[in-house]
């Protein structure tokens, strides 16, 4: 037992910044290191903005999931680049719309799995999973989440904050391509993703300075993509509407001010016709 408590603890790098950490830190969480904060400050000097948008793409996942366990039916969900466990996982919103939901997680960052207990919690008619590997390694994701999923019934594939995190854009659509392949018709992917197509040009800027001094310090550079770009992840899909949005834009809760003011990431849900 010792030898692998160590082999965890070199595996984190508690000296270097990590993206599922800050994310944390943005989320207001408390599962991360000095490293990590000190990154999260840096970045909220070039971009405030950054704390609205971790926010705002934690609220698109519960509409998202509450959208495909409610409206379209789905009773699977396999969760990549999951991140440490915060309020309203997707097996917890899931399972308050239906109870015999069934969900896998899957992430690479070795803080993670210390913490997995947290995403296995389930309602006992439901399954949750983890599931340790790294996105670019679909075969093993889909085998290892063949145990708790059937892939001859719908699935709703997440990849929320994470394909930004893999720098080559035709290694990260093979891999896209291949895990939807994998799903049966009616299947539905959810993505969100980092962009600088959406702001003025101060935003822009800002964005673009506090990306570049974060991928200088990073252990897994970031890279924004354009929204044409993003698109063609849904090759072969239909968009469920409204479309490409905004994140803050996708099928919001109504309030008396109108619609929500745009973020810089965009998020869309696909169906697999």
């Amino acid at each position: 037992m010792p030898a692998m408590i160590d082999d965890l603890e070199s595996r984190i790098r508690a000296h270097v910044p990590h993206s599922a950490r800050v994310w944390n830190v943005f989320l207001g969480g408390k599962d991360n290191y000095p490293v990590d904060r000190e990154a999260a400050r840096r970045y909220r000097e070039f971009f405030p903005q950054i704390d609205a948008i971790a926010l705002t793409d934690r609220a698109f996942l519960g509409r998202a999931v509450r959208y495909m366990a409610g409206e379209a039916g789905i009773r699977q969900f396999l969760d990549i680049g999951t991140g440490l466990p915060t309020m309203d996982n997707t097996h917890e919103v899931a399972q308050r719309v239906a109870p015999e939901s069934r969900v896998v997680y899957v992430d690479n960052d070795p803080l993670v799995l210390v913490h997995a207990h947290a995403l296995l919690t389930s309602t006992p008619p439901g399954v949750t999973d983890y599931v340790e590997a790294d996105l670019r390694e679909p075969g093993k994701i889909l085998a290892k989440a063949a145990r708790t999923l059937d892939f001859d019934r719908p699935v709703g594939l997440m990849l929320l904050g994470i394909l930004h995190f893999v720098e080559d854009f035709d290694q990260t659509r093979e891999v896209v391509a291949r895990l939807v392949d994998a799903l049966p018709p009616g299947s539905h992917l959810a993505l969100t993703h980092a962009t600088f197509d959406i702001g003025d040009q101060e935003v822009v800027q800002a964005n673009a300075a506090a990306q570049a001094d974060y991928n200088s310090g990073a252990d897994t550079p970031l890279t924004a993509r354009t929204r044409d770009q993003i698109l063609r992840f849904f090759d072969g899909l239909e968009l469920v509407e409204p479309g490409l949005v905004s994140m803050s834009r996708w099928r919001p809760e109504a309030t008396p001010y109108g619609e929500p003011a745009e973020v810089a990431g965009f998020c869309g849900v696909g169906r697999k016709p």
